[in-house]
């Protein structure tokens, strides 16, 4: 079954790695085979990152973009997660990058942006800013 992408005029979306931006019209796109997926939205950018969240949010995202799933990638993130855990501050949300690092480590790449952003969902404001 394919995957159904709506896509706003200027809207752009990543999918394996290719920028793909819309042009002046709402348009829908329809992916009928498996590919990495990013919205615009959700890309972040290395001179964005303020806080150890958006570190580890960078990381999942970049493992997710390359499809790398061991490698310096991985151990970035790996790295990342860790001092991410350090930096929360209740159990709930300890919780939580657990459950980011057991999808990362079994290569559950848009589980673990989607765990990201539930988490991000969460953090106080000034901590969960991405633009």
């Amino acid at each position: 079954m394919p995957l159904k992408l709506s896509l706003k005029p200027a809207e752009a979306v990543v999918v394996n790695g290719a920028v793909i931006r819309n042009g002046e019209r709402r348009s829908t796109l329809l992916l009928e085979t498996k590919a990495r997926i990013l919205r615009e939205r959700d890309v972040m950018f290395p001179e964005h990152i303020n806080t150890n969240f958006e570190a580890a949010y960078f990381s999942v995202m970049q493992m997710y973009l390359t499809g790398e799933k061991k490698g310096p990638l991985y151990d970035a993130c790996v790295a990342a997660l860790a001092n991410l855990v350090r930096d929360v501050q209740t159990q709930e949300m300890r919780e939580e990058v657990l459950t980011i690092s057991r999808f990362v480590a079994a290569g559950q790449l848009y589980k673990a942006i989607g765990a990201c952003r539930k988490m991000e969902r969460g953090l106080p404001s000034p901590v969960a800013s991405r633009e």
